[in-house]
């Protein structure tokens, strides 16, 4: 099933699961299941990162979310599809640099 939507241009060539928005190449499966049980897939959608800042999301979302340890297979097979997928592109190459960790709010709970 195609959607058009606010996509990236490849991905409207590309089939989008109606359910989560996610695009359905190898590795959507992986994401739907470890990043869906936290928050909307709209968060992973409208992201745009290279595989390391991806990877440096991951992290803090385990350093301080408590997002579970995720098996190494299913995280490579998750940094591939996001930086396949989501990767940047002209806009985010202009936008400023994310917040330090040190300016962001204190976690509650």
């Amino acid at each position: 099933m195609f959607i058009v939507g606010i996509l990236p241009a490849f991905a409207l060539a590309a089939e989008v699961d109606t359910d989560t928005g996610l695009v359905t190449t190898p590795g959507w499966e992986d994401v739907r299941a470890h990043c869906g049980g936290c928050h909307a897939y709209s968060i992973v959608t409208n992201q745009r990162a290279n595989r390391d800042a991806w990877l440096d999301m991951i992290r803090w979302m385990q350093r301080t979310q408590n997002l579970w340890q995720i098996p190494a297979e299913a995280e490579t097979r998750i940094l591939d599809y996001l930086a396949g997928n989501y990767g940047p592109d002209e806009a985010t190459r202009q936008r400023r640099a994310p917040i330090a960790e040190a300016l962001m709010p204190p976690r509650d709970g």
